[in-house]
């Protein structure tokens, strides 16, 4: 298969496999979302969604988080992990958007990015997720796979998210970087990884990975 063939396969494959596409963080609106997305960092969706509620039930503008310090904010998303840089994070960009856009969330990556616990990936997955322009944040499902299927060298996020929108048609990047971390959770884990349920990957998968894959089964 060329490169191109093996580009078709795969976003029909995934066109296929998930033809409506749940997006994985609750949330109502872009400064819902915005919080969930700086709370799933070293996280897991699931656990960012048990919490997003109670913190929301308390504020869920940046009007009302300014109003609970950061302790507060900290007591409620303990459970998800790095929780102190997180409860500054949340109150500070609460503060900011109050203070310089009327508690509008800006649609803009990079002015989303001047914002505090908000970095490149978080970014583009607000743009892409709540405002609907074109992004294709990297997260570790689609950095595995992209190296997996052999599209990126898989040396770093930047280098990986590069060579995705090289690859991918634009109009096609809100909808496929959803399809690549759902086809990653349920048929090309990191962990417990079988390479009979992963079509993908079996189909066009990188040489040496599809090697290193066998080479393990056989020596347990």
């Amino acid at each position: 298969m060329t490169k191109a063939e093996k580009i078709a396969f795969t976003i029909q494959k995934l066109k296929e496999l998930y033809p409506t596409i749940p997006v994985p963080l609750d949330h109502k609106d872009p400064y819902t979302l915005l919080i969930a997305v700086l709370m799933s960092a070293q996280s897991t969706d699931v656990r960012v969604n048990q919490i997003t509620p109670l913190l929301f039930a308390k504020a869920d503008n940046p009007y009302d988080m300014i109003k609970l310090t950061v302790e507060e904010i900290r007591a409620i998303i303990r459970p998800v992990g790095l929780s102190p840089m997180k409860a500054k994070g949340i109150h500070g960009l609460s503060q900011m958007l109050v203070d310089k856009y009327d508690g509008i969330v800006p649609q803009e990556l990079e002015l989303l990015e001047e914002f505090p616990a908000v970095g490149h990936k978080t970014a583009s997955v607000v743009v892409s997720q709540a405002f609907g322009i074109p992004a294709f944040p990297v997260d570790t499902h689609i950095h595995r796979l992209m190296y997996r299927w052999g599209f990126t060298n898989g040396k770093n996020v930047v280098q990986t998210e590069k060579d995705a929108k090289r690859l991918f048609p634009k109009e096609i990047w809100n909808d496929l970087h959803l399809q690549i971390i759902w086809y990653g959770r349920e048929y090309s884990p990191a962990r417990g990884w079988d390479l009979e349920k992963d079509i993908i990957t079996k189909t066009i998968g990188r040489k040496s990975v599809l090697e290193a894959y066998y080479k393990t089964k056989k020596s347990r």
